[in-house]
C-alpha cells in the first residue's frame, strides 16, 4: 500500500511541475479554513495526548501554522516568479534566472512536542513549493495523529497528500520509498538513520533535530527579566520543546539571586493558587511513561554524582508528571549534560569569566541555539563569532521560532536544511538554473579548437584577464 500510494504521488508530482499558482492557493486557502472550523477539536487532541492548555495550542500550535499559511497565500507570486541574476562580462548576449519547482514527492516525518504545529507548518511549504506529500506523524501522540488523518482525508486527493500512522516499522517502509525530499523533525540519533536511509536513493533532506541549547546570564543583567524568560522558554510544554533552554551559566555572584527569582517566576506561572504544579491547567505532562522514567534517571544519576535539587523534583509515573526542577552543582560527567534533557530539569553552572562558558560551549556538537541575556555589544559580538548554532537570540528564549522572516534550523547535530517561510518554500523547491544564449557568433565560440595561434592568443588573452581579477 505505501509502495503504491507513494509511486501514484511521484507520478503527481510530474503534473505538478504545471500546476498553476490558483491550485496552491486554493489547497492552502481549505487548509486554513479547516483549521479556523476544527480548533476546538485540535484542542481536544492535544489535551487528550499532552494535556496541554488550550491557550498554549493556540500560541504553539494553530496560530504559527496560519501565520505560515498567510505568508505563503502573500508571498507565493513572488516565490514562484522567475529570480534573474547578475550577467558576468564574458557572458554578455546571454539571460539567466532560478527558476524554482517542486522537488516532487515528499516525505513528512513528525514528532509528538509539538504534533499538530511540526506536522502541517512543513505541510504548508510543501503545498506552497507544489509537492505533492506523505506524511508521517508520531505513534506517540495518537489523538492528534488521528485528527491529522481526518484532515488529510476530507481535504486532499491520496496522490497530493496522504497519511500513515503507525510505528517504526511504517516509517522504516516510508524510509525505502525513493522520495523526492524528506523533511523529519525529531531527535538527532533517528536523524542519523533518516539520512543513512535517504542516502540510499540520493534523496535530499531536511533534518530538524535538537541538541543542547545553552543559556547565559550576563554578570548585572536583570535577573527578573531573565528569570521570566527561561522560566516560560524552559518549561512550556514540559519542557518538551527542541529549542528549550538545555543548560543555563550564571554568573557565581548572582547564583543564589537567580535561583530564587526564578523560583518565584515559575511558582507565579504554574502554581499561583499554592495547589501544585500538578493540579494547575496550565501546566502539561510529558508524553508517556518511558520519557518520564528516563528522566527520573536523569534526575537520580545527578544525584547520585554531587547535584543539588534546587526546588522541584516530584514526579509521577502514574500520572505522566514532573514538577519544573532546577539542578545546581552539576558536573559533565552527569547524565543531564551529556544528553539533551527535552523534559522540566533545568541544570544550572556557575561562572567567572564568559571565556569558560564559551569554551565549555565550542566543546560540544553545535547546539540549535544560544541564549545570551546581556546589555552589552562586545559580548554579543564574541559570542556570535566564536560559538556556532543554529540561531543566537539575546535576551529571550526560543521567540526565533515564531519570527516568520528568519530561517529556522539547526546545524552540525542540531540540524540541517532551513524552514518557515520562503526557507521552508525553498525546502521544497528546486532553484533551477536557466540560462538563454544568443544564436550567431558569441564570446564562447572564440575559444573553440582547433586551437590554432589566434585562438591560442585568445586563450592566453582570456587567461591573462581572469586572473587579473
Amino acid at each position: 500500500m505505501i509502495q503504491e500510494t507513494v509511486q501514484a504521488q511521484k507520478q503527481k508530482a510530474l503534473k505538478n511541475q504545471q500546476s498553476t499558482l490558483s491550485s496552491r492557493i486554493k489547497k492552502l486557502e481549505q487548509l486554513k479554513e479547516w483549521i479556523k472550523s476544527n480548533q476546538k477539536e485540535i484542542e481536544k487532541a492535544l489535551y487528550a495526548d499532552l494535556r496541554k492548555p488550550a491557550a498554549e495550542v493556540a500560541v504553539t500550535e494553530t496560530s504559527f501554522v496560519v501565520m505560515e499559511i498567510n505568508a505563503a497565500l502573500k508571498q507565493l507570486p513572488k516565490w514562484t516568479a522567475p529570480t534573474k541574476v547578475g550577467q558576468p562580462i564574458h557572458m554578455l548576449g546571454t539571460q539567466a534566472y532560478l527558476q524554482a519547482e517542486p522537488k516532487g514527492a515528499v516525505l513528512i516525518i513528525s514528532p509528538w512536542n509539538y504534533p499538530f504545529n511540526l506536522s502541517v507548518a512543513p505541510l504548508v511549504s510543501a503545498i506552497a513549493a507544489g509537492c505533492s506529500a506523505c506524511l508521517k506523524p508520531s505513534e506517540h501522540s495518537p489523538h492528534t495523529s488521528a485528527l491529522l488523518r481526518r484532515m488529510v482525508t476530507e481535504l486532499f486527493a491520496v496522490e497530493d497528500v496522504t497519511i500513515f500512522e503507525g510505528g517504526v516499522p511504517v516509517t522504516s517502509e516510508l524510509l525505502e520509498q525513493p522520495f523526492d525530499h524528506i523533511f523529519f523533525t525529531g531527535s538527532t540519533e533517528v536523524g542519523k538513520i533518516v539520512m543513512k536511509a535517504a542516502a540510499k536513493n540520493l534523496t535530499s533532506v531536511t533534518l530538524e533535530l535538537g541538541g543542547k541549547s545553552p543559556a547565559i546570564i550576563d554578570q548585572g543583567f536583570d535577573l527578573e527579566d531573565a528569570a521570566k524568560k527561561i522560566a516560560i522558554g524552559k518549561f512550556i510544554n514540559s519542557g518538551q520543546t527542541c529549542i528549550a533552554p538545555d543548560y543555563l551559566f550564571v554568573h557565581e555572584s548572582q547564583k543564589q539571586d537567580f535561583i530564587e527569582t526564578l523560583k518565584a517566576q515559575v511558582n507565579r506561572m504554574y502554581n499561583a493558587n499554592g495547589k501544585g504544579f500538578d493540579r494547575n491547567p496550565d501546566y502539561g505532562r510529558i508524553i508517556h511513561a518511558p520519557h518520564i522514567v528516563r528522566l527520573q534517571n536523569m534526575l537520580k544519576d545527578a544525584q547520585t554524582k554531587g547535584a543539588h535539587v534546587e526546588f522541584g523534583g516530584k514526579n509521577s509515573l502514574d500520572q505522566q508528571f514532573m514538577e519544573p526542577t532546577v539542578v545546581s552543582n552539576v558536573s559533565e560527567a552527569m547524565d543531564l549534560m551529556k544528553e539533551e534533557i527535552f523534559g522540566p530539569i533545568l541544570p544550572i553552572i556557575t561562572y567567572h569569566q564568559l571565556d569558560d562558558v564559551i569554551q565549555l560551549i565550542q566543546l560540544k556538537p553545535k547546539p540549535l541555539a544560544v541564549y545570551a541575556f546581556t546589555t552589552d555589544d562586545r559580548i554579543i559580538e564574541q559570542l556570535s563569532k566564536n560559538t556556532s548554532s543554529g540561531a543566537l537570540v539575546i535576551n529571550d528564549c526560543a521567540i526565533q521560532f515564531l519570527h516568520s522572516e528568519l530561517p529556522f534550523g539547526g546545524i552540525g547535530a542540531s540540524g540541517m536544511g532551513r524552514s518557515h517561510g520562503h526557507a521552508g518554500f525553498l525546502a521544497f523547491s528546486n532553484e533551477k538554473a536557466i540560462l538563454k544564449q544568443r544564436t550567431g557568433k558569441t564570446l564562447p565560440k572564440l575559444l573553440y579548437p582547433p586551437y590554432g595561434l589566434k585562438t591560442s592568443g585568445i586563450i592566453k588573452a582570456f587567461m591573462k584577464w581572469v586572473m587579473k581579477g
